[in-house]
């Protein structure tokens, strides 16, 4: 790498990391520091099961269900032994390291081989992005979104590798936490990596197993139909955060969008989502790949929070490698980090900021863009990757009928 380019890097992550700091300042309860509220659910589910309280019957914390799986309460519960005060600084800690290691599992997946001086260049990238809205409120709630996208980052090196036995064992765990890894499932069987989709799904069983025998009434009442209760999320499916096609016809419609209308739409854009993942997939793109299967997960998703669209790093990794090769390329990134940042706007009426442009007011931008900015984003990203795909498929039949 250029000095130059690191240079460029150095600074980025300097910045990035200042704005993540200071722009919402701690007394406004907005701090990357003050957060952890979903790492407290995480912690009351784990102290639910170890009670011997029922997990699904009323809100664990304040008001909040405890909405993954039951095999999840029971991997949570070693949370329980960290200090009640410190934990969440210890969260955001392990959250930064996985961070940088999905970073280098995206540089692998880019064909780079890992030595001390990428490492370097991870931890540089993945400051970088800390200041992105997805990342810093996942590092703001103490998510566990960069934890499930990594164990799918591992699985997704490990496929490429002819013979890994453990490919697979990631994807299962991370559904086994929460349901909607099971989407890569569908993209390791359209790659005909029939191997890799086997032992995710028997993984995922297992997690299932675990649970039943573990927590067989939470269990029970989980997988007879709480699971499918969305409204358990604890918010609309039109609020602004919800930035999947279900929330954008909840907001275009100004009501709960019907069942068969957001499977007429969300069906073709995963298969579409899938049939480009394998073209990329094909022609040596497996990062990008794989980043399209993950952002059209939380798409297709009933409800997707923002900070589920964490697949926007690798995706930043990947403009990052392009701008390696070519500085006109700098600009996309750059870009992605202004679009993307954590840009706070405070209004009179309410005491605590709103994080992000989509949740600015639209005085200046319609609001069926600014209230679903993800959304159009990976619209964009969709179209521009297709182009590409479609032509090649165009020449490739014209050369065939030649």
């Amino acid at each position: 790498m250029r000095r130059s380019a690191l240079g460029v890097l150095v600074a980025w992550a300097s910045l990035s990391v200042v704005l993540a700091l200071t722009t919402v300042g701690p007394t406004a309860n907005w701090g990357l520091f003050d957060g952890g509220g979903d790492l407290d659910v995480y912690r009351k589910g784990s102290w639910h099961v170890l009670s011997g309280l029922p997990l699904y019957d009323f809100p664990v914390d304040k008001k909040l269900f405890y909405t993954y799986t039951p095999f999840s309460a029971v991997v949570f519960t070693p949370l329980e032994l960290l200090p009640a005060e410190p934990d969440r600084h210890f969260w955001l800690a392990l959250n930064l390291v996985v961070l940088t290691a999905v970073v280098v599992q995206s540089w692998r997946l880019l064909g780079y081989r890992v030595d001390r001086r990428l490492v370097g260049v991870s931890v540089l990238v993945a400051l970088g992005c800390v200041f992105l809205e997805p990342v810093r409120t996942t590092l703001f709630f103490g998510q566990i979104n960069l934890i499930l996208m990594l164990l799918i980052l591992c699985d997704a090196v490990g496929a490429g590798r002819s013979g890994s036995r453990f490919a697979g064992i990631g994807t299962g765990l991370a559904a086994g936490i929460k349901l909607t890894p099971l989407y890569f499932v569908a993209y390791f069987l359209t790659l005909r990596q029939r191997r890799v989709a086997v032992t995710a799904v028997a993984t995922f069983a297992a997690t299932v197993v675990v649970g039943l025998v573990l927590l067989p009434r939470d269990s029970l009442t989980y997988w007879t139909g709480t699971f499918l209760r969305s409204e358990r999320i604890g918010d609309r499916l039109g609020h602004p955060s919800n930035q999947s096609l279900r929330g954008m016809l909840a907001r275009l419609l100004h009501d709960d969008p019907p069942i068969w209308l957001w499977l007429a739409l969300a069906v073709p854009v995963a298969v579409a989502s899938l049939a480009l993942a394998v073209w990329l997939y094909r022609t040596g793109e497996r990062l990008l790949s794989v980043t399209v299967v993950g952002l059209s997960s939380a798409v297709v998703s009933p409800f997707s929070w923002s900070h589920h669209w964490v697949w926007v790093v690798p995706l930043f990794v990947w403009l990052v490698h392009r701008a390696l090769a070519s500085w006109r390329w700098w600009l996309a990134p750059a870009a992605l980090f202004v679009v993307l940042g954590s840009w706070p706007f405070w209004f009179r009426n309410l005491p605590d900021p709103r994080i992000g442009f989509y949740l600015f007011p639209y005085t200046y931008v319609p609001e069926v863009l600014l209230r679903n900015a993800y959304v159009w984003l990976f619209a964009v990203l969709l179209i521009g990757l297709a182009m590409p795909a479609v032509r090649s498929l165009v020449r490739a039949k014209s050369a065939a009928d030649s």
